[in-house]
């Protein structure tokens, strides 16, 4: 498996390494923005996107019905920004997740040919829509996902985070999404850079109005309607600080983990059996049944170091493979707590409103 990642990743470009786009009449690019109560990060992040050296583009922001200080910030960055549209909704419409109810909105006071989905914490550095925009032109491109730098002052938290970006590898397998002949789709909510086209054609935000996991499926459709897409790895360019603390990052994750699993009990309990399988159990039962197996563990404990030093996109200490089994526990308390309180509670709580399992699963 490590050998697998490691050589696997090695196919997927660093977006630091393209040389930006030097068009000056490059394509017209709005940037669409959901907020809610992001007092604390949302100025910072706008006016690194509102300082991007690009040509043509529109920073559409939405608040979505905030009750903290966004708005009066939100007011003020409008006034002084020539780039930056406030839209302001203050009620829920019925079918929609708050979200993207807001990027549909976005969407429909845009006129762009090219979308850029991303959220309210996300720090642009100044060339990179330059570099994304090189990167779709050079490869003929209808879909480009960006995977952010993701900081965070717990040192725990990161060291989890490393074990749940290599699941996502193996899930996801980002390397496959440009091959046309492969099934394989991303998206990812820090960056979804879309031809309007195709947005349109792969149904927008409508079609996944009730997905918490709006932007992996934004991907799906996109490439199940035949456009072409790519990922790349977009460390120096794009930051967010995702969680402050893994009680953040647990609790963050129950209101949409049963939909990974599109909402199906059973494939929620066989992912949560084969993580404790693959992640928790080997090393403890290995280190603990004495030699000769206890040099399978060490072996094992190895190539996870290899991963964390050689894999392309981790940004990883050797040590936070130590914690792989930790890490892995984690992974299959969310998966389980996550599915059974769904279902105990009928549905989720997604920006302050309930939404019935019954509706969610229209969407599967």
């Amino acid at each position: 498996m490590s050998l697998y990642l490691i050589i696997n990743t090695r196919r997927i470009a660093y977006l630091k390494n393209i040389t930006p786009l030097q068009n000056d009449n490059a394509p017209a690019v709005a940037i669409i923005i959901a907020v809610k109560d992001e007092e604390a990060e949302v100025e910072e992040a706008l006016r690194s996107v509102c300082a991007l050296d690009y040509p043509n583009f529109k920073v559409i922001v939405i608040n979505d019905r905030s009750t903290d200080n966004t708005a009066s910030i939100l007011q003020q960055m409008a006034q002084n920004d020539p780039h930056l549209l406030l839209i302001t909704v203050n009620e829920l419409q019925q079918g929609w997740l708050g979200k993207n109810h807001a990027l549909y909105r976005g969407y429909e006071a845009s006129s762009e040919e090219w979308l850029l989905f991303t959220d309210a914490d996300v720090k642009f550095e100044k060339d990179s829509l330059r570099k994304a925009m090189q990167y779709v032109v050079q490869n003929s491109l209808d879909h480009l996902t960006a995977l952010p730098q993701i900081t965070s002052r717990s040192s725990l938290f990161k060291s989890v985070m490393n074990t749940f970006a290599l699941m996502l590898d193996v899930k996801l397998r980002p390397w496959e999404v440009s091959d046309p002949s492969s099934k394989t789709s991303m998206g990812v909510g820090a960056f979804n850079l879309v031809r309007r086209a195709a947005y349109e054609q792969a149904g927008t935000h409508r079609s996944i109005s009730l997905r918490p996991d709006d932007d992996l499926k934004l991907g799906e459709r996109v490439k199940h309607s035949g456009f072409r897409q790519a990922v790349v790895y977009a460390e120096g360019e794009l930051s967010l600080e995702w969680y402050t603390s893994l009680g953040q990052f647990i609790n963050g994750l129950m209101k949409n983990m049963y939909s990974v699993s599109n909402y199906n009990f059973g494939l929620a309990m066989s992912t949560a059996l084969s993580t404790f399988l693959i992640l928790v159990l080997p090393v403890p039962l290995l280190l603990l049944s004495g030699s000769p197996f206890v040099w399978m563990g060490i072996g094992i404990i190895v190539s996870q170091i290899a991963i964390m030093v050689f894999k392309k996109g981790m940004i990883a200490n050797w040590w936070d493979a130590l914690l792989t089994p930790f890490a892995g526990a984690v992974m299959v308390y969310i998966i389980i707590k996550s599915t059974i309180l769904t279902i105990k509670q009928g549905g989720i709580y997604w920006r302050d409103s309930f939404y019935p399992l019954s509706e969610l699963r229209k969407q599967v």
